[in-house]
């Protein structure tokens, strides 16, 4: 895609010319037909300098690419609220862990747009007074030295660099990753922030399984096993409804089925298993994550897990193992909000 920018829809003229004006700084980019593509922030803020005397409102969709409906769910959500929509995709080195390869994350730019492109005519097509649309997205180049900051230090770092950006009037997260939301949510209130922020309950597919953009390499065997995770979390939020509220009892719930599944794993050939290790199952206080040894009632709690799916150690003729080749390590992580009791 080589499409330039004549304009955005619904956009007055002066914010129209202030695209065409950045199309310099993106040019290196395959430039959708709907929205344009920044990659330095002088002229992303130009754009929002003019928004905000036009009085319009936007909402801010932080991604790493490798977009799935869960994301688009957030754009459909900052779209009910705001009358423009800033997605960034930047694939952020810091939320990768130790042995996670950094390489592997799936960079899906051409299917990243044209997705983008679709939700854009459908919330065109929509045509509810208000209704927003994406008006642009912020594709920065990464340039990060070789030393890696602590994990949520380097996401609050990041997420900072990207609000002071887009300076958004709401930002949009999913619940699956809490313990970054609470993190957020933190860091703008300590830092006075005029941003609000949203988080939107976890995308799933039918059976359970959080939407991940890491999905894509689970395969079969083990998109099944991968399951145990919300089973075992599934399994904690019933014995704290039940009316368990000691760490012991709750997170003994989901240790149970977490084992189960594991011993289960280990007992088959190494053709038809999926083995996984348990990277941690945590309960924490909702507002500091702070860890748990007994739930109270009244305000509630926040499960949390992360497996990390092993590579198979030996693929059947024909057997569907994923992107990849059931080669690549898959950590999936998920959680569940336990709601405070009456």
């Amino acid at each position: 895609m080589s499409r330039l920018v004549n304009g955005v829809r619904s956009f007055s003229t002066t914010a129209s010319s202030l695209l065409a004006d950045a199309s310099s700084a993106s040019r290196s980019v395959a430039q959708p037909s709907s929205f344009q593509v920044f990659r330095d922030v002088p002229p992303l803020r130009q754009l929002r300098h003019q928004l905000l005397k036009n009085e319009r409102t936007v909402g801010f969709v932080p991604t790493m690419g490798a977009l799935h409906e869960g994301h688009l769910s957030l754009i459909r959500e900052a779209a009910r609220e705001n009358t423009d929509i800033f997605v960034s995709i930047f694939v952020n080195p810091t939320q990768f862990g130790v042995n996670e390869d950094l390489s592997s994350y799936p960079r899906t730019w051409d299917s990243d747009v044209e997705k983008l492109e679709k939700l854009n005519d459908e919330l065109g097509r929509a045509g509810a007074p208000g209704a927003g649309q994406i008006t642009a997205i912020f594709a920065p180049t990464s340039k990060r030295g070789g030393s890696r900051p602590v994990f949520f230090r380097g996401v609050a770092t990041v997420c900072m660099k990207l609000f002071n950006a887009t300076t958004p009037d709401r930002v949009y997260f999913g619940q699956k990753d809490v313990q970054q939301t609470v993190i957020i949510k933190r860091m703008v209130q300590d830092f006075l922030l005029g941003t609000e922020v949203r988080i939107i309950s976890t995308s799933r597919e039918a059976d359970g399984l959080a939407l991940s953009s890491r999905n894509v390499y689970l395969g079969d065997r083990r998109r099944n096993v991968g399951l145990t995770i919300y089973k075992a979390l599934r399994a904690a939020e019933d014995a704290y409804l039940s009316g368990k509220a000691s760490r012991a009892d709750i997170l003994g719930a989901a240790r149970s089925i977490t084992d189960r599944v594991l011993s289960e794993q280990k007992a088959l050939a190494p053709s038809e298993r999926a083995l996984f290790e348990v990277d941690y199952i945590s309960l924490a206080d909702p507002d500091t994550l702070d860890e748990l040894d007994l739930v109270d009632s009244a305000k509630g709690g926040v499960l949390s897990a992360a497996l990390k799916m092993a590579p198979l150690e030996e693929n059947k003729p024909g057997e569907d193992c994923g992107l990849g080749d059931g080669k690549v390590p898959v950590r999936l992580i998920d959680n569940l909000i336990l709601q405070p009791r009456a």
